[in-house]
Parts: C-alpha cells; structure tokens; sequence
C-alpha cells in the first residue's frame, strides 16, 4: 500500500517488499531525508510507551531514525534495523544504536523487546515473515505497532505533480495512479496489516489507530521533502528538475505555502501471553 506520493508500485506480481532496489533507495541523500520529513504525532509516541510493558524498543526500518528519537526522548532505549548502511550510519552519528540488515534476516541473538515498531517502513517487510518475527522478539505483554503517515497534498499541488511526473518518466507504472487517493485506500492497507497480525496466531486483536493534523508548508519546504520519496529518489536529475519546476510553480500560485492535512494511521497489536 502507498504511503507516500508514488512511494511504491501499483500492485504487480512482485509485492512492495521484493522491491529492494526501491525499498533501499532513500538513503541517497540522509541528511535531507531526515531534515524534511515529519515525525510523528506525540500521542502516539506517548500512547505506545505507557502501553508497552517496559522500555526496550526495537525499531525496524529505522531509516534516519526519526521515530527513534522520539521514542529516546520518551525515554525509551531503543535499537534500530535499517537495511541501508547509509541511512544507518546516519542514525548511529546522532546517538542511536543501528544493526543493518532486513528484518526478516536480521539475527536477535536471544535479545527481547518491550515493544516493536515500525514508522513508515512496513510495507517493505514481508508481512507474514515480519508479524512471525515481532512475536519471537516481544516479551509477553509486548506491543507490535506498525504506523505512517498519509501523504496527499491538495489538489493544487498533486495534480501539477501527477501531470509533470507523467511528462517526465512516461514509461512509469505509476503513472496509472490518479492525483490524489481517497483515506479508504490507506485505512484498507492497514487493515491488511492487522490481518496478517492476527493471522499470525501470536497476537491479542490487533487495534488501528488513528491521528489527524496539520502542517504547513512553504515551497521550499515541501520541494525539499518531495525527493526523498519512493517515486522520485531514482530519477535522472533534469526528470526530478522538470517535477520540481511544476510543482514549485503551483505552490507560487497559492501565495507560496499550502497546508497539508495529514492522517497519521496506526495498526498495533499485543502479544498474547502463552506462559
């Protein structure tokens, strides 16, 4: 399920976490990833940690850690998977401790967590394999919570983006995406989320969870955010200019800011106690 503007492929006989040359792709350029995008909401962060029978958390798919220092600063001790050394060595530079690899090979050696989380990155774990694996590694009592952001900038803005995108990598296989996505289709994602959590048979019922907010964003701003997601952190540079340009222009045409209004879902879960 998308996550992000052209985040991921429409669904093909290759599932989102077999695109590994995607999957690995945004650790291109680190720093501006984890300068542009947002964290996340506070009560989340606050509702998972009083939730959670401890304070070790695993963050799987840390990237440049963004979430995990929220959780530090919550208090928690926190050990990242990130299967892009770069993005990881990023992470490790501003105090968190990373292993690289994919969650599904990623070795715990006897190591449990209180909680397992997984900010914007699910959908590039194998999500049968992944809920498996989060049981192995929670204590009793322990919470699995699988969360991200809605990305769909108003109107004025997808559209101009889908149309440039379009002009620029016409062979794509995203361009058979419309401009902007109905909530549904994300709430529908991560139902499917619980579902493989639930059919893991390890878990009490999944929960989904559900933060509204705003944020506003001047061009600059979201021109920096833009390259750091899936669909454009492979581009040729004069492709992802001729996007840029577009964009830039429609943000000019709204005084030079827009508010994006975001939906912060979440599908969580305990591990049901079987001493």
């Amino acid at each position: 399920m998308p996550i992000l503007p052209r985040e991921q492929p429409e669904p093909s006989s290759a599932q989102p976490h077999e695109a590994r040359r995607m999957a690995e792709s945004f650790g291109v350029d680190a720093q501006r990833y984890d300068q542009a995008r947002p964290g996340y909401p506070a009560a989340l962060v606050t509702r998972i940690v009083a939730e959670a029978p401890g304070p070790d958390v695993l963050d799987v798919g840390c990237g440049t850690g963004i979430a995990a220092r929220q959780f530090q600063a919550a208090g928690c001790t926190v050990l990242g998977v990130e299967p892009d050394a770069r993005m990881a060595d990023f992470a490790r530079a501003r105090g968190l401790q990373v292993e690289v690899g994919t969650f599904e090979t990623w070795l715990p050696t006897g190591r449990t967590f209180d909680a397992v989380i997984a900010a914007q990155s699910w959908h590039w774990v194998d999500p049968v394999a992944g809920a498996a694996k989060a049981a192995r590694v929670l204590r009793p009592e322990g919470r699995l919570a699988i969360f991200g952001h809605v990305y769909e900038p108003p109107a004025e803005v997808a559209e101009p983006f889908a149309a440039a995108y379009r002009r620029a990598v016409p062979d794509s296989p995203l361009n058979g995406q419309p401009a902007r996505r109905p909530l549904d289709l994300y709430q529908a994602g991560y139902a499917k989320f619980a579902d493989k959590i639930r059919e893991a048979g390890q878990f009490n019922d999944p929960e989904q969870w559900r933060y509204d907010w705003e944020q506003s964003y001047t061009r600059d701003q979201w021109l920096d955010l833009l390259p750091t997601t899936g669909g454009l952190t492979q581009l040729r540079p004069a492709q992802l200019a001729e996007i840029l340009d577009a964009v830039g222009g429609a943000i000019d045409s709204l005084g030079g800011r827009f508010t994006m209004n975001y939906t912060t879902l979440a599908a969580t879960a305990v591990r049901a106690d079987t001493s």
